[in-house]
């Protein structure tokens, strides 16, 4: 088999993110040699925790590198690719990798793919398309050859310490400058790729309830007070984040980018429980990796009882969420 990379990044506090054992585990799932390269922020000691069985081990850090900006990143993952000499690169498909790597590829006369989510030791890979609805096979004949491993799609890799990285020195020169960031506070945090459950609110939430009247106010405080107890992903379905162009009262936190379905995201939680969603195929769709499916509604022949939820309760959300809030 042609030579392997694994190329990787470090998190901002030089820790190895989720993504980065995926596509490590990828790599020794090839039966293949490989090399390993880490840049950003404490590169060296990233890379010689998990370089058991690496042939080289290439890092490049400092100052420059250490944030994620397309110049400093692309100059560093072009260098280590060519000081590798490796033809195919397994990469994990971060934002930071997905924003610099095509344009590597581009410099070195080779291509990339995205949404990678397997690879034979033939070196055909499998790809999404079309928001993960479509899976094709392919391979290329060009090379370097680029991969951006899908995070999540894989099991981590088994790592240990080995020898130490050899430090490469990239001159970069900046015009742009890291100045901090801005985050929300952590109570208003909805989205959370990492959490082990995905609740999903419907537009059930802001119709009239059984007294003719509606509560959207008081959705609003059970839905997000049970996000924050549970430290869960916030979801919602397309008619629901859709009712403010309609003139409706609407829960103003929830946005297009919790959009859950066939039009928005395809999470990658353990656990989902939905809430006044009927579970329809173009909102099922987007439950793809969600092993143990839940929902709460009150029609008994709504779409999640036929075959797309584990455990339907034929219930008022309203009322099991109040019952479930003080045991939280």
């Amino acid at each position: 088999m042609e030579k392997i990379l694994v190329l990787l990044h470090t998190a901002a506090d030089g820790g190895l993110p989720p993504a980065a054992l995926e596509t490590l585990g990828v790599a020794q799932s090839l039966g293949a040699a490989w090399d390993l390269a880490v840049l950003g922020a404490n590169a060296a000691a990233a890379a010689q925790s998990i370089s058991s069985g690496a042939g080289k081990t290439l890092a490049v850090e400092g100052d420059a590198f250490s944030q994620s900006r397309y110049s400093t990143d692309a100059a560093a993952a072009a260098a280590l690719i060519q000081a590798s000499g490796a033809q195919i690169v397994l990469a994990p498909g971060t934002m930071r990798f997905n924003r610099a790597l095509p344009g590597v590829a581009a410099r070195l006369n080779g291509a990339a793919d995205t949404h990678i989510v397997a690879v034979d030791p033939s070196l055909n890979v499998h790809r999404w398309f079309y928001r993960q609805r479509m899976e094709g096979t392919l391979t290329r004949s060009t090379r370097p050859w680029v991969l951006l491993i899908e995070p999540g799609s894989n099991p981590a890799a088994t790592t240990a310490a080995g020898a130490p990285a050899e430090l490469l020195s990239v001159p970069v020169e900046t015009r742009t400058q890291v100045t901090g960031f801005q985050s929300p506070a952590a109570d208003q945090q909805t989205i959370r790729p990492g959490a082990s459950l995905l609740f999903v609110a419907g537009a059930g939430w802001t119709k009239k309830q059984k007294d003719g009247a509606t509560h959207t106010g008081e959705a609003g405080e059970i839905i997000l007070g049970f996000v924050q107890k549970t430290q869960s992903s916030l979801g919602s379905s397309k008619s629901l984040v859709d009712l403010s162009g309609e003139g409706q009262a609407v829960l103003p936190f929830l946005t297009h980018l919790h959009q859950v379905g066939q039009t928005g995201s395809t999470p990658r939680h353990r656990k989902g429980l939905a809430t006044c969603c009927h579970g329809e195929e173009p909102h099922v769709v987007g439950w793809r990796f969600i092993n143990e499916r839940r929902a709460i509604n009150l029609d008994p022949a709504c779409g999640w009882s036929r075959g797309k939820a584990d455990v339907l309760y034929v219930a008022d959300a309203f009322e099991v969420m109040r019952a479930l809030a003080p045991l939280l």
